[in-house]
């Protein structure tokens, strides 16, 4: 993912809402939101690693991972971090105990940020500070840099989100604004300025490379839908939704 806002609601009945855009070349194969084989786990399949980007669980388990840009950390050898969310789902413990894992392991990935869910606690993770950030109930987001850090984007994607979460409609058109940001309020992330500004809204376009999906997740304690819209290089390539009761 590139682009996650969600709404943090632990005593609601929906206790999570969730927006977000994943880009990604636009050659990099990839399945459709499916179940899995065995029918656990409901994701998206990135077919080059293997792994997913986002995900959720029959027992209401939800992951989702960013990377963070900085070129000069970028690593060729690095396992896949698409492994981090499917390696949640496919476990049983508390999201504190995952993360106490993940702190040891993530110095051989290239620097990301995963949020996850257990069914209780919602906790995140920046791999570059080996750090926990407060989430505390709120509307939060995170794109390519630290959680709730103010880029542009991830501040229009809260905004919008407080106005839109009862509406999957609404959600998916604010995940397809495309609309760039003014130089002066992009941040510098060791790209050059032309790629900033191409990367600055929350949909991205681009010769190559843009936004593949965006998905509206509502994580119930009894039900949970989740609806993937995916684009390809033309446009538009379809959309998977599903209900499921949570158990």
């Amino acid at each position: 993912m590139c682009l996650i806002a969600f709404h943090w609601r632990p005593d609601a009945p929906v206790p999570l809402i969730v927006a977000a855009n994943r880009d990604e070349f636009y050659d990099r194969p990839t399945a459709p939101l499916a179940w899995w084989e065995g029918g656990r786990i409901l994701a998206g399949r990135d077919l080059w690693s293997g792994g997913t980007w986002m995900g959720v669980s029959r027992e209401g388990r939800f992951a989702a991972v960013t990377n963070f840009r900085d070129p000069l950390r970028s690593r060729k050898d690095a396992p896949s971090r698409g492994f981090i969310p499917l390696r949640f789902l496919e476990e049983e413990g508390s999201a504190a105990a995952f993360l106490g894992w993940l702190r040891k392991e993530a110095p051989s990935y290239a620097p990301f940020n995963v949020l996850v869910y257990d069914g209780v606690d919602l906790l995140g993770y920046e791999s570059r500070h080996d750090g926990i950030p407060p989430l505390a109930p709120g509307i939060h987001a995170v794109s390519n840099g630290d959680f709730d850090e103010p880029w542009p984007k991830v501040e229009a994607a809260k905004a919008g989100l407080a106005e839109a979460e009862e509406d999957d409609e609404a959600l998916f058109n604010l995940l397809r604004d495309a609309r760039p940001f003014p130089d002066d309020q992009l941040p510098g992330t060791g790209v050059p300025i032309e790629w900033e500004r191409a990367l600055s809204p929350a949909f991205v376009r681009m010769p190559t490379y843009g936004t593949r999906a965006s998905t509206v997740l509502r994580l119930g304690r009894g039900r949970v839908s989740m609806a993937e819209q995916r684009f390809d290089a033309a446009g538009a390539a379809g959309r998977s939704a599903f209900q499921f009761p949570v158990g």
